[in-house]
């Protein structure tokens, strides 16, 4: 299969996880508030929805992400087939009971009362533990890329971005001989101007044009992200073991 088709699939499962199209991460002209985003309140993040895909438009949206696909980013961070993998955990969990499984925080708060005092080191609660802080590695690369953060001595290397999305959301989870894996990875990161033309799919934009895409669809992939922090604060889920 394709990388583009393997993404095509990605991007239907990410959107059933996160949403229906009423609160799906980019459904919005507006950011969310976390009343809006989360479980338990007004339009909650719920684990299912049409398969439309994080580009797909419509009446009301947001515009999207020029076929937005972020292929080669997580290609060179070997994070694709993990990232993938935690979908599908979640989403196995989902279909057992869609109607019981409705938001994220609902399969929290079962599996914490099923699993006992193994939770919440088990289940879906673990794989989207893992999964957020991936998802956070890709909001802050993207924000730091749209920031014009950059080395200036090769300002077509995108590793000061890699650098600090690592830093802020998987370093301190990982031990030495990971650490030292994703610095070797760093050399196989492509070129910005490569990374954009790949996140744009052959449509004819502008990087500046591109930039702003990704700044747009920002706005509420990091206000989802924000609150599923904020929910694994809450309900004490959060663990800090290394890898």
């Amino acid at each position: 299969m394709s990388s583009s088709a393997n993404w095509d699939r990605d991007r239907a499962t990410l959107a059933s996880l996160y949403g229906s199209n009423k609160a799906a991460p980019i459904a919005h002209s507006a950011p969310l508030s976390s009343r809006e985003v989360l479980c338990k309140y007004p339009q909650p993040v719920t684990v299912t929805s049409p398969p439309t895909g994080l580009g797909a438009g419509g009446k009301g949206r947001a515009a999207p992400l020029p076929r937005c696909g972020l292929p080669t980013c997580e290609d060179s961070f070997s994070t694709r087939k993990t990232t993938r993998a935690l979908f599908q955990k979640i989403k196995a969990v989902y279909d057992t009971n869609p109607a019981k499984f409705r938001t994220l925080q609902n399969i929290l708060e079962v599996e914490k009362e099923m699993y006992g005092a193994e939770w919440p080191k088990v289940g879906a609660t673990l794989a989207l533990m893992w999964l957020k802080r991936g998802l956070r590695f890709i909001q802050v690369f993207l924000q730091s890329i749209c920031d014009g953060e950059r080395d200036e001595n090769h300002p077509n290397l995108i590793r000061v971005n890699a650098t600090k999305a690592y830093e802020m959301a998987l370093k301190k989870y990982h031990g030495w001989i990971v650490q030292k894996i994703f610095q070797a990875a760093l050399y196989a990161a492509p070129y910005k101007s490569d990374f954009l033309k790949a996140l744009s799919k052959g449509q004819n934009v502008t990087e500046e044009e591109c930039l702003e895409k990704v700044r747009l669809f920002l706005v509420n992939y990091t206000a989802t992200i924000d609150v599923i922090y904020e929910m694994y604060t809450k309900m004490n889920a959060e663990l800090n073991y290394k890898v």
